[in-house]
């Protein structure tokens, strides 16, 4: 059996230390927020190249407090990708915002920029770029034509820690950019977290209020807000976690070099790292048109994938009400039924992702 992923392989490995910073948390008793989480927001935003990180209990609630800190509400339009998990549009939502689809580009399978160029209106008051299974969004013609127009950006970088664009860290482009640490990410908590990261101080004091009840002080509550905040115990791990990313990564661009080398002349199409971007593999995502098929005899082989996403946010029945029908993306559309991720995690031998990769041969053959 090939496992689609492993966490418990990663915890084997760096035990010892997250034992320690779990027992530190509890001799301290500082359980929400405290020092650890504002260490941790220090060091990761210094890692993405940020100025500042504002840590939160998840990455849909840090979508949804950058949309806020923004301004976005009613009678806003913010623009993303179809082609994501269902917490981008969510987040969007929860503003009372409208969500605006623009389709992806069908290479890199991130938001088409020509596509966003379409879909600008004067109501358009954000874009959120997602920079999907580890590969950034094609930013430059997002910024610059955000930047004509007045419009925030927001990167989705929930799937991008580490990965970079033209030489700048996923995280540092935009307005604003939101992580989630959920457990089966590349820097993964055990349990939810998340963080905005920004150059704006303004932004800052309003995600802090935000996340904490609206609270500028304790019972002086200035905005509106929310319980948003991150537990100790995940920032004191996701310190921990972080001295090791730089080394996963590279371990999880080892298995998608195997992966790229015996699927080339295969008949499935292997990820493209384009030009100028540093993939970090979230997922390694292969397309055929024969997919399901070939999930299908993968599992009877033993080797565990996934699918990301099957179905389009704007086919969910969950958001038939925006208004979208079938065929009004068609490379998002294509892409959903192509996709198919491989067993992916910095831990995985070489040897057994060669051997994957010689079954996804075998099974996309008819053997």
């Amino acid at each position: 059996m090939i496992p689609f992923l492993d966490l418990k392989a990663q915890y084997a490995a760096i035990k010892a230390e997250i034992d320690a910073a779990v027992l530190e948390v509890l001799a301290s008793s500082q359980y929400v927020l405290g020092p650890q989480v504002a260490a941790f927001e220090s060091e990761f935003a210094a890692f993405c190249g940020a100025a500042q990180g504002v840590a939160v209990n998840s990455g849909t609630s840090a979508l949804h407090l950058a949309l806020l800190a923004a301004g976005i509400g009613p009678g806003c339009e913010v623009i993303t990708t179809p082609h994501t998990f269902v917490a981008t549009v969510a987040a969007i939502l929860y503003t009372g915002a409208r969500p605006v689809f623009a389709d992806i580009d069908p290479v890199s399978m991130t938001i088409d920029p020509q596509a966003v160029a379409r879909a600008i209106s004067p109501a358009t008051k954000a874009i959120i770029p997602v920079h999907l299974y580890g590969q950034c969004a094609d930013m430059d013609p997002i910024l610059e034509m955000a930047r004509e127009r007045g419009v925030t950006v927001i990167e989705d970088a929930c799937q991008a820690h580490g990965a970079s664009y033209k030489g700048r860290m996923a995280g540092s482009m935009g307005d604003m950019a939101c992580f989630s640490f959920y457990p089966g990410k590349n820097l993964g908590a055990y349990g939810e977290g998340g963080m905005v990261t920004t150059g704006n101080p303004d932004f800052v004091r309003t995600l802090r209020m935000l996340r904490d009840w609206g609270a500028e002080r304790k019972y002086h509550h200035v905005l509106k807000g929310f319980n948003f905040r991150m537990e100790g115990l995940q920032g004191a791990i996701l310190r921990v976690k972080l001295r090791h990313l730089p080394a996963w990564t590279e371990s999880r661009r080892a298995v998608a070099a195997v992966y790229d080398r015996l699927l080339a002349d295969s008949p499935v199409t292997p990820p493209v790292e384009l030009p100028g971007r540093r993939h970090v593999y979230h997922v390694y995502a292969v397309r055929s048109p024969a997919r399901d098929a070939l999930q299908a005899c993968l599992t009877d082989k033993g080797v565990g994938t996934g699918i990301h996403y099957p179905i389009p946010v704007h086919l969910l029945p969950a958001y038939a009400d925006l208004g979208y029908g079938p065929g009004g993306f068609p490379e998002t559309e294509k892409a959903a039924s192509e996709v198919l991720s491989l067993p992916m995690y910095p831990e995985l031998p070489l040897d057994m992702a060669e051997t994957a990769a010689k079954l996804v041969k075998e099974c996309a053959h008819g053997r």
